[in-house]
């Protein structure tokens, strides 16, 4: 799973650095990282998908939650298991058994 974690982030990490580095013209002296390339890239990809340039990176930025919200929906459901236990823990130590307030359903089934 680490190696699907990397697989995710990296690409991630380096779109997102470009893009912020870029769009605040930090270039450090490289054509990459400069304003001018920054506005063409968005240009093309907007007149490739038809749509505005200013609308790409909120459409990028949909697409990375969606992405993070699926692996971690994975990470979760492969350690189910674990969640379960330290959730019911947790719930024990807040929560005693014994206190259970009067009238409470739970007390009363068991």
């Amino acid at each position: 799973m680490k190696y699907v974690f990397f697989a995710w982030a990296a690409p991630l990490g380096l779109f997102w650095g470009w893009f912020f580095l870029s769009a605040n013209d930090i270039n450090f002296g490289s054509i990459y990282l400069s304003r001018a390339l920054h506005e063409l890239v968005f240009e093309l990809y907007g007149e490739m998908l038809g749509v505005a340039p200013e609308t790409i990176p909120w459409l990028i930025a949909k697409a990375c939650l969606f992405d993070t919200l699926l692996i971690l929906a994975i990470w979760a459901f492969r350690r189910r298991r674990q969640i379960a236990a330290q959730w019911a823990a947790l719930r024990e130590r807040l929560m005693p058994a014994g206190a259970a307030p009067e009238g409470d359903p739970a007390r009363l089934e068991g």
